[in-house]
């Protein structure tokens, strides 16, 4: 379920997420969209990103931006920012969202592997704040939301270079808060436990292991991508206004 909830002081914001075209990512368009938010995303794929604006459009009115770039390529990922700010005003909230969780053993990781890996999972968060930063500045401020996981919390065997950088991820969110906070930009991680998107399902959920997953859940309901629409909202208005530093957990009590 959508979250209800309602943010008058998002309407009208220039809003950059990463990966916003599929999964989690989709849900968090789709919610600032429903919010009145200035709305561009970040991604790769086209087809799932194209048919997401067609049914926004339809749906609620307002279509996102998207715009297609790798993560990888730095220079692309600047030039996207910058079309994002050239058409929706400076960006004064950037949710770094893209991931890529493929499992991988220790003994199979090679350097050209890990560079890879780090390249998708951990760099674009420092280079999109660092994109953004000087036009959330000159607005006044901002909210960055970088998207990290429990996967290393509880300690994940199969994707160590995935959870290395998801650790990364909350050194990076804290030294940057550090960094911004004197110009009144807030930097925030969450880590979500096991949302059950469309890759998830088709990659890794058996009926036994989600069950099992569920029940050492405090809340005993399978999580879906709308349950990481609400923080995020929170995160990006006024209502957190002194938050900053900080890794919320949304992850139904697992941990």
């Amino acid at each position: 379920m959508a979250s209800s909830a309602q943010y008058p002081d998002l309407a009208g914001r220039s809003v950059l997420i990463t990966g916003g075209g599929s999964g989690i990512g989709a849900a968090l368009t789709e919610g600032f969209i429903r919010q009145g938010s200035k709305v561009a995303f970040i991604d790769i794929a086209d087809e799932p990103s194209s048919a997401l604006c067609d049914r926004l459009e339809t749906d609620a009115g307002a279509r996102p931006l998207y715009i297609r770039a790798d993560l990888r390529d730095i220079d692309a990922l600047r030039a996207a920012a910058a079309k994002a700010s050239e058409a929706h005003g400076p960006v004064t909230v950037l949710i770094n969202n893209a991931a890529l969780d493929d499992r991988h053993q220790l003994a199979d990781v090679t350097p050209e592997y890990w560079e890879n890996n780090q390249a998708i999972n951990l760099r674009p968060h420092l280079f999109t704040a660092q994109a953004v930063a000087p036009g959330m500045k000159e607005a006044g401020g901002g909210s960055i939301i970088n998207f990290t996981s429990t996967s290393f919390l509880i300690n994940h065997p199969d994707m160590p270079s995935y959870t290395a950088a998801k650790a990364g991820i909350i050194g990076l969110t804290k030294g940057l808060a550090g960094d911004l906070g004197r110009h009144n930009i807030r930097v925030n991680a969450v880590a979500p436990g096991w949302v059950i998107t469309e890759r998830q399902q088709a990659l890794w959920v058996t009926d036994e292991g989600l069950k099992a997953h569920v029940a050492k859940q405090c809340i005993k309901d399978v999580m879906k991508p709308d349950d990481m629409v609400g923080v995020c909202l929170f995160l990006a208005s006024d209502g957190s206004r002194m938050l900053t530093a900080q890794t919320l957990i949304v992850d139904g009590g697992f941990l």
